[in-house]
């Protein structure tokens, strides 16, 4: 029998391309149907910051020796922390004029760099290239709270619904729940439940439990919600979420209620998740951008805490209460000065 040659070629390629994508998946867990199983718990806590630093500039990776040493902050504020009285609890008040220490000073403790399939990454962001979010040329300004503004000539201190949803406790700060799922400087954890047709994420940040649909169809345009309407389906051993009617009053990085989203989970060699979502708003972004981050087992002992942003928290109604007080000294002096 006569081969042809490029034929063969083509064959032996995709063949060997099987046998390798299988011996990668061999050890997965599954469900009783034989899908890659993610139920668990997670962090996607890392150094690695969503778009690349100057230091990175052109390069997707760093070698293993920069992931070493690679600690933006953490390393000298955790050493900080334990070297000075911040922690004293007969300390006094700070002296006049120097600046209070708020939980943004909170650091990672494992200087852990994004590792995607053997690679140390720069940014979560992996394109464009540049690992650069890219934003059009007017797409500032079209979230939902800038809209609402610029329409009313409002302050951001006029009533709650232009305070940001995490300070409302409405919704993770940032975008830990996503989408995209992208972590933060604490709390960054996920216990992952999942049944034949659903996956539930819930985060430790303000306890957002986010319910994917698996095998279902989109609901009604004019239906929004917080996390958005989230629809699963299976390619091979990974699962594709498909993501829209996100709540107009949610973004991240000034995206708009235009947002979708196309997210992928899928296990690497290492049993981590590799969680990867695709961002497309035309009109914030110049092109849809993708990110990519892993998702570690938090091991033996790890578990998702109550996180309850509303008890003690009364920095809404002091903020707006603040500005009503400053309104009304105002006006006040304005009566005065006549």
């Amino acid at each position: 029998m006569t081969r042809h040659p490029l034929l063969w070629s083509a064959l032996s390629i995709t063949l060997a391309s099987s046998l390798y994508a299988g011996a990668i998946q061999a050890g997965i867990p599954r469900t009783s149907e034989g899908r890659p199983d993610f139920q668990g718990v997670w962090t996607n806590e890392t150094e690695t910051p969503v778009e690349r630093l100057p230091q990175f500039e052109g390069r997707q990776s760093m070698s293993e020796e920069e992931a070493a040493a690679f600690r933006p902050g953490s390393a000298a504020g955790l050493t900080d922390l334990t070297q000075n009285d911040w922690l004293d609890p007969d300390r006094g008040p700070p002296p006049k004029g120097e600046p209070i220490r708020l939980e943004a000073d909170w650091y990672f403790s494992t200087g852990y760099v994004a590792r995607v399939d053997g690679e140390f990454r720069t940014s979560l962001v992996i394109d464009p290239p540049d690992g650069r979010i890219p934003y059009a040329e007017d797409g500032r300004g079209r979230d939902w709270v800038s809209q609402q503004l610029a329409r009313t000539g409002g302050d951001v201190y006029d009533g709650p619904e232009v305070r940001p949803t995490g300070e409302r406790c409405l919704l993770s700060v940032l975008s830990t729940a996503g989408p995209p799922m992208l972590p933060m400087s604490y709390n960054s954890n996920y216990r992952i439940v999942q049944t034949h047709d659903y996956l539930m994420v819930m985060a430790e940040m303000v306890n957002d439990a986010r319910i994917i649909r698996i095998n279902d169809e989109h609901q009604p345009a004019a239906l929004t919600r917080w996390m958005g309407d989230s629809v699963a389906h299976w390619e091979g051993d990974t699962l594709v979420v498909s993501t829209r009617n996100i709540h107009p009053q949610q973004s991240f990085r000034g995206s708009s209620s235009e947002l979708t989203t196309v997210e992928t989970f899928r296990y690497d060699d290492e049993g981590q998740i590799i969680y990867r979502v695709t961002m497309n708003d035309p009109a914030v972004f110049g092109q849809p951008w993708t990110a990519e981050v892993p998702m570690r087992p938090l091991g033996e002992g790890g578990d998702v805490y109550e996180y309850a942003c509303h008890e003690g928290n009364y920095s809404l109604v002091g903020a707006l209460a603040g500005r009503r007080w400053q309104e009304h000294y105002e006006q006040q002096e304005a009566a005065t000065s006549k």
